[in-house]
């Protein structure tokens, strides 16, 4: 199997901590109640169900990382891995496109439910912040093979990416009886 390999270059540090910057910025704009919705039409309400069904196969395909990289299966583990990242990037453009054409669906639960899934959602949305920096520094040292420092940034990556994944399908699984 031929992979990309990218040079060791501090360009791509600048390229990363840009897109790690950017993207929560532009959800953050895009959550805001101000900006006006576009129509993209009645099909982007399925949006929802896709993303926890992206979010549960990124899981499974997390796990299965983690799973061939202990087997030493390097092979395996990168492609386990593209698929996850691939499943992210699928995921965002989902997300981005539902909260561009739709409001927020506010959560209806009540009692001793209602600040579990408050605190399972903000710890979700700030991890999710901060793990993509993580995520492409790891995808970036490992491409460039410089493998010390993809095992540094995995440390911090694979468990909040995992936690982001789980609480990602919780927190669908909540509030998916409130949607329209």
């Amino acid at each position: 199997m031929t992979t990309l390999s990218l040079p060791k270059d501090k360009k791509y540090n600048n390229v990363i901590n840009i897109i790690a910057v950017a993207i929560p910025l532009v959800v953050a704009i895009l959550l805001n109640p101000r900006i006006p919705k576009v129509e993209l039409g009645e099909w982007t309400k399925a949006l929802p169900h896709i993303n926890g069904l992206i979010n549960s196969l990124t899981t499974i395909s997390l796990l299965a990382g983690y799973y061939f990289i202990k087997k030493k299966n390097i092979a395996a583990h990168r492609q386990a891995m593209t698929v996850s990242f691939i499943l992210g990037s699928l995921f965002l453009v989902s997300y981005v496109l539902y909260h561009l054409s739709n409001e927020s669906t506010p959560f209806g639960g009540e009692g001793l439910i209602r600040p579990i899934y408050y605190v399972l959602l903000v710890s979700h949305i700030t991890l999710s912040i901060g793990v993509v920096w993580f995520v492409l520094r790891a995808i970036y040292f490992a491409m460039s093979n410089q493998i010390d420092l993809h095992k540094k940034a995995v440390k911090w990556a694979f468990p909040i990416w995992l936690y982001v994944s789980i609480t990602g399908v919780i927190v669908y699984l909540m509030i998916s009886p409130y949607y329209n």
